[in-house]
């Protein structure tokens, strides 16, 4: 049959038309489709080389020949899969969303349907050629005995050409003619660059020039007894991409809701702490070892930003680009099981690998205080992730919220916990004299984020999270009973407490006597249950100007401290200097808690006060 010209139809012009200018955001997608197209036909190849004895070029190896013309700017992909007739290039490359790989699969039973692996569902991939080229030509021959070569050639506007082509292998032959804004993708280094980023993990050889491009295995679809140390940590420094060897590794299977195979690394170094940016998320979306999304927004909560791997779907539901995903409900229990395997992980460590973790913790924990904060759903498996130092602990090693629990006296109804600096600044300060007359072990907070965890989980175990400078803390008696005597008889201390909150107007709230302070004279303390002293320190520091009050804290005092008794008869002897004295424990009691205070006239008024005592 001599060569014969076919016109598009009206409608199929206009699809091709979008498929060209608008579908695919990236030119680069072209040679990924064109690669799954070849990867589609080599693998129906395979399943037919089994099935038939009589098949046209048989011994020829199953492979993908890629060829780049620098100087002639054309571009070729050659493949020795199963190829087309006349009849499959009108049919498949004549008709756009007419796809061989989805009516080729149809055709399969069920269980052959799970035994092979195809790539292409939607037919107009082949199309995406045009965007980069202004003439394309494929020549193919079929796996049977019985037929010819043929060449299909269009311009990607109206029409398309099909003419016989005699002397060729099996397979297709794609010749891309390159635009001439487009001459880059006949470069070697351009070709491998876009393999390597889509294509690396195609279950057949894909050569350049003679050299096979995809060397590493898609290690993910393989059994974990299958698969070396050495094996894993190559992986991880392809994809990750690193040089060092991963603190960590999960490679699990799941098939509900949806068929998934993970293969996820924990890095040792956290570089976002180290100053290098935000960073982009780790992990990558294939489908069916194909890239769809490369470091994925939707697959992984940002929390897990830090996590490097992949994650394969033959389920994932794509658009017709296949560069984004079109299901959100699907791709959000694709999270959620991957979410929730990756801390059962983490949660295994913790048990039996107790070292790792901690080191683990060191340098991603900041990352699971951020998701304590952010994601409901898992909020409760990551809190008992969280390790923290305590007054029961040993200074630089730390505890879980369950071991916590597990130390509570049978009449402690609440967890609690008081932020710092530093555990020298916490245990230096008033704050946790109350806790130890008790007896009460209490968690150390030492960064700005970890008031605000606390805050997001409000309880852990059916027990509250408890500041322990609330003001409305519900404590037992003291254990040691000296620590009622020698105080202020009552009257006297309503009435000093009284003064005392007359002298300092509106910078406090409230004086109160205090029944928690042992060795300090005096505490700041925040009636208000959800913002702590280290809450309001960062407000203030991110927001000088921000509006808050100034004084909505609570002082109290030890009535029971020589300072205070000696206040109390000062205030009688020489009033002015008592209230000199009294706005100098305020401002004490401030800065012990962290809190900002004006230092020029706090300067100005310890002055004062030096002047008085070497008066004598």
């Amino acid at each position: 049959m001599t060569k014969e010209t076919m016109e598009f139809q009206s409608e199929t012009r206009k699809l091709l038309d979008i498929v060209i200018h608008s579908l695919y955001t990236e030119r680069d997608i072209f040679l990924r489709e064109l690669i799954s197209n070849s990867a589609d036909a080599l693998e129906k190849m395979r399943h037919e080389s089994i099935i038939q004895q009589d098949v046209f070029d048989k011994d020829v190896p199953l492979e993908i020949n890629i060829q780049a013309d620098d100087k002639a700017h054309t571009l070729t992909i050659i493949d020795t899969g199963l190829g087309m007739t006349r009849d499959e290039l009108i049919a498949n490359l004549g008709t756009i969303a007419h796809s061989g790989s989805k009516t080729f699969l149809s055709e399969l039973s069920e269980q052959e349907q799970k035994n092979t692996n195809l790539i292409g569902q939607f037919g107009v991939g082949f199309y995406a050629a045009f965007m980069v080229a202004k003439k394309v030509r494929v020549q193919s021959r079929s796996y049977l005995t019985e037929e010819q070569g043929h060449e299909w050639v269009s311009d990607g506007t109206g029409s398309y050409e099909v003419d016989e082509c005699p002397g060729l292998h099996r397979g297709t032959k794609i010749i891309l003619e390159l635009n001439d804004d487009c001459h880059d993708y006949a470069k070697d280094e351009t070709i491998k660059r876009i393999i390597k980023q889509y294509s690396s993990f195609v279950s057949f050889p894909i050569k350049l020039g003679g050299e096979e491009i995809n060397t590493v295995q898609a290690l993910w679809t393989r059994g974990k007894n299958e698969i070396k140390d050495e094996e894993y940590n190559d992986f991880y420094k392809f994809i990750g991409p690193a040089y060092d060897e991963p603190l960590s590794r999960l490679h699990f299977t799941a098939d509900v809701p949806l068929s998934i195979k993970a293969l996820l690394f924990i890095p040792k170094e956290n570089m976002e702490h180290m100053g290098f940016g935000r960073l982009d998320p780790g992990v990558s979306l294939y489908c069916q070892k194909i890239l769809i999304d490369q470091h994925s927004k939707n697959i992984l909560p940002e929390w897990l930003r830090f996590v490097k791997g992949v994650i394969d779907s033959e389920d994932i539901p794509l658009n017709i680009s296949r560069q984004s995903l079109q299901d959100n409900a699907l791709v959000g229990k694709i999270n959620k099981v991957v979410t929730s395997r990756f801390l059962k992980h983490l949660a295994e460590m913790a048990k039996t690998e107790p070292d790792k973790y901690t080191e683990f913790w060191k340098t991603f924990g900041m990352f699971l205080k951020e998701g304590a904060t952010s994601d409901f759903i898992h909020r409760e498996a990551i809190a008992k992730l969280l390790r923290f130092e305590s007054s029961a602990s040993e200074p630089g090693k730390t505890i879980g919220l369950a071991e916590y629990v597990e130390r509570m006296t049978e009449e402690q109804k609440d967890i609690y916990y008081i932020n710092g600096p530093s555990r020298e600044a916490i245990e230096s300060g008033p704050y946790l004299e109350a806790f130890k007359s008790r007896g009460l072990e209490v968690i150390y907070t030492m960064e700005p984020i970890d008031d605000f965890v606390f805050s997001h989980l409000n309880e852990f175990d059916g027990k509250k999270l408890i500041s322990a400078d609330r003001a409305d803390l519900d404590l037992a008696e003291p254990k040691d009973e000296d620590e009622k005597k020698d105080k202020l008889d009552e009257p006297v201390a309503l009435s000093l407490t009284k003064w005392m909150k007359e002298v300092l107007g509106d910078k406090v709230k409230e004086v109160l006597e205090s029944k928690r302070l042992v060795d300090s004279p005096a505490i700041i303390v925040n009636p208000d249950g959800f913002m702590t002293s280290s809450m309001e320190r960062v407000m203030r520091a991110t927001n000088p100007d921000g509006g808050l009050p100034q004084g909505n804290k609570n002082l109290e005092i030890n009535t029971g401290h020589q300072l205070i008794k000696d206040l109390a008869e000062l205030r009688i002897k020489d009033e002015d200097l008592a209230k000199v004295i009294v706005e100098q424990i305020n401002d004490n009691a401030m800065i012990q808690a962290g809190l900002m205070v004006e230092p020029s006239s706090m300067v100005e008024r310890n002055y004062r006060i030096l002047s008085q005592a070497v008066k004598g």
